[in-house]
């Protein structure tokens, strides 16, 4: 989370680089992989976050209003969970979920956050605690029969350490797409967009 605009050396704004445009990336490049394995699955670590705002596709660089860097990161991580719906739809012979760890202890959350942190202090979950999600989705049989493309909220197993797999907490949310180029691997930026091929 970058609390101030801030551009990268392709004049993309960082959070959306980071967060929605390197997801998209990554996820797009490895999906012909994907689906030529066993019991593939692309788990997208979102937000809680996202809940507080609902997807804009108008200002995706956020050059439009005044920038706060909190609302910023929730918008990418909304743009998480829209795109992870997108792709479980488009290929269902991978599986694909979001979540969110819950509010975790981490030196991201104190130092992107620090009045956040510090309001709810020893109520944070640990690490470990934060992973037990997304660990879930990764390795559970029971996770990968849950319908592909769900968001999971963290913190509903009571610790990470040999719990039994959970009954899902899982929510859809059902917000319109906003385009994205498909982007084939290797290709280089050129003069302010990808190179593309087709449509997402």
């Amino acid at each position: 989370m970058v609390n101030k605009r801030e551009l990268t050396e392709d004049g993309l704004e960082k959070n959306f680089a980071t967060n929605t445009l390197g997801v998209y990336v990554l996820t797009t490049a490895l999906i012909p992989v994907l689906e030529k394995e066993h019991d593939p699955r692309v788990i997208t670590v979102s937000s809680g976050g996202m809940l507080v705002q609902k997807l804009n596709t108008d200002d995706l660089q956020s050059e439009r209003t005044a920038f706060d860097g909190t609302m910023v990161y929730a918008q990418n991580k909304r743009q998480q969970v829209v795109l992870t719906e997108r792709w479980a739809r488009a290929h269902p012979a991978i599986h694909f979920s979001c979540m969110h760890p819950g509010w975790v202890d981490t030196p991201g959350v104190r130092s992107s956050m620090p009045g956040f942190h510090a309001r709810l202090g020893a109520r944070l979950r640990s690490e470990a605690q934060g992973a037990d999600t997304v660990l879930w989705l990764a390795l559970a049989p029971t996770a990968a029969v849950q319908p592909s493309g769900r968001f999971f909220q963290g913190d509903f197993l009571a610790g990470c350490e040999g719990a039994p797999d959970p009954p899902p907490r899982a929510a859809r949310v059902g917000e319109g797409l906003f385009p994205f180029p498909v982007i084939e691997p290797g290709l280089p930026w050129q003069g302010g967009s990808f190179a593309r091929r087709g449509a997402l």
